[in-house]
């Protein structure tokens, strides 16, 4: 008896191929931002990640609670600015280890969160959800906050580094060997397996 289901018979995977992405970016330098704030805790009854981006920030985004309230200031309701890319200040995720937050950002159509720091527990919620978590030095961070709203950023999954189009400069991120596999070939762990499978078939005959 087979231990591993084909491709075919696999429940079926929405994990997308990553590997560059350029694109202009949403900043938001603010520090400490938990994931209460990303997502409040009244959202979280569903079970299913799908129609979480409409509640991302949504203390931050409107005034009461109303959606026909949106707070002007907020860089989110500013329709200057577009983009797969969250640029966040140092220290993004932290507090109780939501998977939603993950959720709500990849829903909202985030691709990429840079910061300086991130906590542990989202930095792997993010990859497991195909959202790449770039970390980089403070003084990088900040060099990405003195650009404007059309400035483009792009990432490179395959090489590791994040570069600030309108000057070259680059920095170099750390992620994962196997998330970096895993996004780079669209898998999610069960992929991932049947992708070895002739590997581990060859290895069980060996014994």
């Amino acid at each position: 008896m087979p231990r591993f289901v084909s491709s075919q018979t696999a429940q079926q995977n929405d994990m997308e191929k990553i590997n560059i992405i350029h694109s202009t970016f949403y900043p938001l330098p603010i520090e400490n931002v938990d994931t209460d704030q990303i997502i409040p805790a009244r959202f979280l009854k569903a079970t299913t990640r799908e129609g979480f981006g409409k509640n991302l920030f949504r203390d931050w985004r409107y005034e009461n609670d109303d959606e026909t309230k949106p707070k002007a200031g907020f860089v989110l309701n500013q329709s200057l600015y577009k983009g797969q890319i969250l640029v966040a200040g140092k220290n993004f995720g932290s507090g109780s280890s939501r998977e939603h937050a993950a959720w709500s950002l990849l829903d909202f159509g985030f691709k990429v969160i840079v910061s300086s720091f991130f906590a542990d527990i989202f930095k792997s919620n993010a990859l497991n959800n195909g959202v790449i978590p770039v970390q980089v030095s403070e003084a990088f961070l900040e060099k990405i906050f003195q650009y404007g709203y059309d400035a483009t950023l792009t990432i490179n999954l395959e090489e590791q580094t994040i570069t600030i189009d309108a000057t070259g400069e680059q920095d170099f991120f750390e992620i994962n060997n196997y998330k970096k596999t895993c996004l780079l070939n669209g898998y999610d762990d069960i992929d991932y397996l049947i992708s070895a499978r002739a590997e581990i078939e060859a290895f069980e005959k060996s014994y």
